[in-house]
């Protein structure tokens, strides 16, 4: 096959390989009035399904990254496509919570990979000037899959239904595994793979030039940032569209655009936290940054429940998509900064169990605490106490640099 250079082609590919896994879960938050209703569930076992999506991925990343290491980028990525379409497939089979309950597992264990596979796939096969930069582009899938999941679930599900969406979904990721199979054979290693990167500007933790395999403590205290930011991530996204239509009286579709909003402003905002850490920017000073703006957006929400005035909802919907959704760009830049390739799936896989644990965490916790007499108010205000605690950490690791 004609080889070629690292492109749109491979770019897509890693977007989508993040991106994939999370989109049934996504869907599943954009109809979650209709799916409530139809099933005869409550907030808090809906809240269940997201956090054993987010309990099965912590699970994958934590045992599976050295396994991970061994295996071909092909390999990998076929296995998180194929574990998509499944879970898409089984959410589409009529059945009841338990089946469900099995597909967003499954949809979990998908998400085990993609960051230290995506990681290395940049480390291997494209060129140093290019990485930071893709790497706010490859994370943004995530907030792409939020995207499309909270503007097409919500339209479809009042034509087929969400079963029917789910199933028809199942094309995504197998048009991203077609599309894989061509990039990846095409695209090749660069000459020189599997050896440790030089570190692009100033280490954002002090004293750490490199990080080894046996993992540092700055790479565990990366882990601890993300698992508090998971949980104030998916506490939002997870409800963000209940709390608009029950809260504010939104349709089900303007709900699912409140989702989709908080996705367009996350991918744009990853984008540019990338490349404000391309030009060397401190880790903790912008992990600072981001907890404060994102206790910002807990604020606004608070004020738009009190108020019941809809912009400022929106407010903190933008809030939310600028800050707390562009925290793993910043992660996964330190380390790709500072991990060999040759140990980077597993290096990776601790860092993202970190987060992933935080997003198990939140959407069971936001669910008990809106199902409690004191429903969105406290769930709010619990959220923005996490958001103190990731400002506390951060500012722990500044004055370690200092």
């Amino acid at each position: 096959m004609r080889k070629a250079s690292a492109g749109p082609g491979l770019l897509t590919v890693l977007l989508g390989a993040v991106g994939v896994g999370p989109l049934l879960l996504y869907g599943l938050s954009a109809t979650s009035e209709e799916i409530i209703s139809d099933l005869g569930i409550n907030e808090a076992q809906f809240g269940l399904l997201a956090t054993t999506c987010f309990a099965c991925a912590a699970l994958g990343n934590a045992t599976l990254g050295r396994l991970a290491d061994r295996h071909s980028d092909l390999g990998l990525m076929t296995v998180i496509f194929l574990m998509a379409t499944f879970a898409l497939g089984l959410a589409g089979v009529p059945g009841g919570y338990l089946v469900l309950l099995i597909a967003v597992g499954v949809s979990g264990f998908a998400q085990s990979f993609p960051n230290g596979v995506t990681n290395r796939i940049l480390l291997e096969r494209v060129p140093a000037q290019k990485r930071i930069g893709w790497v706010g582009i490859k994370q943004s899938g995530v907030q792409v899959s939020q995207l499309v999941a909270s503007l097409t679930f919500p339209l479809l599900a009042l034509l087929i239904g969400w079963r029917g969406t789910a199933a028809l979904a199942m094309l995504i990721p197998l048009t991203l595994l077609v599309l894989t199979w061509r990039t990846l054979r095409s695209v090749p290693l660069l000459q020189q793979t599997r050896t440790t990167p030089k570190d692009s500007g100033s280490s954002p933790v002090e004293g750490v030039k490199q990080l080894r395999p046996r993992h540092s403590a700055a790479v565990w205290a990366l882990a601890a940032f993300g698992c508090l930011n998971g949980i104030g991530v998916q506490a939002t996204n997870v409800y963000l569209p209940l709390f608009a239509v029950r809260e504010l009286d939104f349709s089900l579709v303007l709900g699912g655009a409140t989702a989709a909003v908080a996705g367009v402003v996350g991918v744009t905002a990853r984008i540019g936290w990338a490349r404000v850490m391309a030009r060397g920017t401190s880790g903790p000073v912008l992990l600072f940054a981001l907890a404060l703006t994102s206790l910002g957006g807990v604020c606004a929400f608070l004020g738009a429940q009190a108020t019941d005035w809809a912009p400022l909802l929106w407010t903190a919907v933008v809030l939310h998509g600028s800050s707390a959704l562009g925290v793993s760009v910043v992660l996964m830049s330190v380390l790709l900064r500072s991990i060999p390739s040759a140990s980077m799936a597993s290096s990776s896989g601790v860092v993202t169990a970190g987060m992933f644990t935080g997003f198990a965490i939140g959407p069971l916790g936001m669910g008990i605490i809106v199902s409690s007499p004191g429903g969105f108010t406290m769930g709010w205000i619990t959220v923005g106490i996490i958001y103190l605690l990731c400002l506390l950490l951060a500012a722990v690791l500044i004055r370690r640099r200092r």
